[in-house]
C-alpha cells in the first residue's frame, strides 16, 4: 500500500467517492466504477487507486455487488436469549461459524424494558423451501441458547447504508414524499441465473477493483464476458439485484482511531394494527434511516411492528433523530402505544449466504447426533 494515499473515510476527495460508492450505485452496472467516478466528479483512475487504498488499509472492509436476498431466501431477524456466560461464545459461533447468520449484534436497553432480555440479536437467512425455525432450533442447540423469536419482515421501507453521506443530516430531515414499501416475495431462478448469481456475490479482490471488474467472475461462472452480463441484467430485471457498494468499517475505529459512527441505535414503534404500512412510510421516508422494516415482536417485544436502525458517532444525536420521528409520527396522527431503543454493543456484520448446496452441507456437519 502506498502510504501517500489518503485512506480515512473523512479525507474530501474519499468523502467525495463513498458519498456515492457506499449507496448510490444501484442495481447491476457493467462497469460500476466508471459511475462512481461520474457521480462523485472524481476521476477514474483516482477512484479505482482510493478505493483499493482504503481496502487495503480496512477502511472499507468489502466491495461487492449486494443482493436482494429477501427475493431469494427466507430471512427474518432474530433475537436470542441465552445465559449471560454464554453470550459471547454465541456471538462468536454465529458470526464465525454460521455463515446464514448475517449482521450479529449484542445489544442492551437504557431501562428494564420489555425485550430487555434478548441481548443477542442476528440476521438470518435460510434458501427457498428450507425452514428458518429448523435452522434456528440448530443454532439454539449450539449455543446454549433458551429462546429464539423470529421476526421476518412483512415489508422493506428503507434499506441503505450512506454513513458518510448521513453525516451531515438534520433529525427530521426527510423526503417529500412517504416511502414504498418493498415486498418479499421470492422469485425462481435458472439454474445459469443462479450460476451467475453466486459468483455475482462474492467481494472483489484487490485485482478486480478494476475499469472491469466482472471478467473473472464470467471465467468463474464459465460464460462469456457479454453473456455474464446479460444474466446479471435478467437477474436485475427480477429485482433480485441490490446496489454495487463499498461497505465502510463502521463498527471498530480506523488504524489511526477514527471512526466512521460509534452508536446503532435499533428503533422499536408499536403501530395501531392494519396501519403498518401508513407507519413504516412515515418512519422509512427519514433519511437517517438505514433500515426500516414492518416485523412483528409480538408481547415479548411490546407488539412492536415498526423497526428500523439509525448510527451516528453521538448518541444524543441519534436520540435526537428518534425524538424527530416520534413527533412526526405524532403530527400525522400515528398512535405510538410502545416504543424503545436497543443500542448495538459488540457486532459483526458479513453476507448471508443463500446458497442451498452450502446449507445442506452445514447441516451434514452440525446435525445433531443419534442417539446410539
Amino acid at each position: 500500500m502506498n502510504p501517500t494515499i489518503p485512506v480515512e473515510h473523512s479525507d474530501p476527495v474519499n468523502a467525495s467517492i463513498l458519498a456515492v460508492s457506499e449507496d448510490l450505485i444501484a442495481g447491476f452496472q457493467r462497469q460500476p466504477f466508471h459511475l462512481i467516478a461520474e457521480k462523485s466528479g472524481v476521476p477514474l483512475e483516482t477512484v479505482l487507486e482510493r478505493i483499493r487504498a482504503m481496502v487495503e488499509a480496512g477502511v472499507v472492509r468489502r466491495v461487492r455487488q449486494t443482493l436482494l436476498s429477501t427475493k431469494l431466501a427466507h430471512g427474518a431477524l432474530v433475537a436470542w436469549k441465552l445465559p449471560e456466560e454464554k453470550l459471547n461464545d454465541a456471538f462468536d459461533f454465529m458470526a464465525k461459524e454460521d455463515p446464514f447468520s448475517g449482521h450479529v449484534v449484542i445489544r442492551s436497553t437504557d431501562t428494564d424494558v420489555s425485550g430487555s432480555g434478548y441481548r443477542l440479536w442476528t440476521t438470518l437467512k435460510v434458501p427457498v423451501g428450507e425452514s428458518l425455525d429448523f435452522h434456528a432450533t440448530a443454532l439454539l442447540r449450539l449455543t446454549g441458547a433458551t429462546e429464539y423469536l423470529l421476526m421476518p419482515a412483512n415489508g422493506v421501507f428503507a434499506l441503505g447504508v450512506g454513513h458518510t453521506r448521513r453525516k451531515t443530516l438534520e433529525p427530521g430531515d426527510k423526503t417529500e414524499e412517504q416511502a414504498v414499501m418493498m415486498t418479499t416475495t421470492a422469485v425462481d431462478l435458472t439454474a445459469e441465473e443462479w450460476t451467475v448469481l453466486l459468483a455475482l456475490k462474492e467481494e472483489l479482490t484487490l485485482d478486480e477493483i478494476s475499469e472491469s471488474p466482472w471478467d473473472k467472475r464470467a471465467e468463474i461462472a464459465g460464460v462469456s464476458l457479454d453473456r455474464f452480463c446479460e444474466v446479471a441484467e435478467t437477474l436485475n430485471a427480477k429485482k433480485v439485484i441490490g446496489r454495487f457498494s463499498t461497505f465502510l468499517e463502521h463498527v471498530k475505529p480506523s488504524a489511526t482511531g477514527e471512526r466512521v459512527t460509534r452508536f446503532n441505535g435499533l428503533f422499536h414503534w408499536a403501530v395501531p394494527k392494519g396501519r403498518e404500512i401508513e407507519g413504516g412510510a412515515e418512519v422509512g421516508r427519514h433519511f437517517c434511516m438505514t433500515h426500516c422494516y414492518w416485523r412483528e415482536g409480538g408481547p415479548q417485544f411490546g407488539d412492536v411492528n415498526i423497526m428500523g436502525v439509525v448510527h451516528g458517532t453521538e448518541k444524543s444525536r441519534v436520540l435526537e433523530h428518534k425524538a424527530a420521528i416520534d413527533r412526526h409520527l405524532e403530527a400525522v396522527g400515528i398512535p405510538v402505544s410502545y416504543t424503545n431503543v436497543f443500542w448495538g454493543g459488540r457486532s459483526e456484520i458479513k453476507p448471508s449466504e443463500i446458497s442451498p448446496k452450502v446449507y445442506h452441507e452445514w447441516h451434514a456437519v452440525h446435525s445433531e447426533p443419534a442417539n446410539s
